[in-house]
């Protein structure tokens, strides 16, 4: 089994490499977000502690995420987990870090895609994705081939997040430098950190990735 997180800034790259791993490993994706969306529509007890939080607008605790990952752990089987928007503080790292070794398992690798952030603003401004499938499109460097249409599934649902501008990336990018990079030196002391290029072409990036977690750290 193989467990890694994914790190970087908004508009690095993750989602797109966790895919791409997701279908050539057979690893499964924990992505924060879509676990919190799955909960809150499942008529769990967590579901429902998840959706009452939500309701009243304030944000969900580390604990409850915690209890959406052990609940993952225990129930999917996977050659391996992609840990994608979570931990997003060292706290939330040690919080990872116990579960793990409860659960009787690791984590392997830390992949950092590192960025320029300029080179990020301009990539994060043209970028639209398919809300069905997913994919991940820009109006310069990755137009669909057929204007409004999906490339992958023919859907024509396509769309930009709101907050996909330069002055919203630009703070977002703040946020991510004051609360997530003081992973990457956490995670390097851990001789768990891998450095990839995420400017690259996304099948150069992914290669990078399949040999970091080729290549065991000392």
């Amino acid at each position: 089994m193989t467990n890694i997180i994914l790190l970087g800034p908004p508009g690095a790259g993750k989602g797109t490499q966790a895919r791409k791993l997701v279908e050539e490993r057979g690893m499964v994706q924990l992505s924060t977000g879509d676990m919190l969306r799955e909960a809150r529509t499942s008529g769990t007890d967590m579901g429902k502690r998840v959706a009452e939080v939500m309701d009243r607008g304030q944000l969900v605790t580390d604990e409850i995420v915690i209890g959406l990952i052990r609940e993952k752990l225990e129930t999917v089987k996977a050659p391996g987990f992609i840990f994608d928007g979570f931990p997003r503080t060292l706290r939330q790292a040690d919080a990872l870090g116990e579960l793990l070794a409860a659960e009787g398992q690791q984590l392997d690798a830390v992949i950092e895609l590192r960025v320029d952030d300029q080179v990020l603003v301009d990539r994060v401004s043209g970028r639209y994705t398919c809300g069905d499938c997913g994919e991940v499109y820009h109006d310069k460097t990755r137009p669909t081939k057929v204007e409004g249409v999906c490339d992958v599934c023919g859907s024509h649902n396509l769309k930009r997040r709101a907050d996909d501008n330069a002055e919203s990336l630009k703070t977002r990018l703040m946020e991510y430098y004051k609360k997530t990079s003081p992973l990457v030196g956490y995670y390097y002391h851990a001789h768990k950190l891998h450095v990839v290029d995420g400017l690259a072409e996304i099948d150069e990036v992914s290669a990078a990735i399949n040999k970091a977690l080729e290549t065991p750290l000392d």
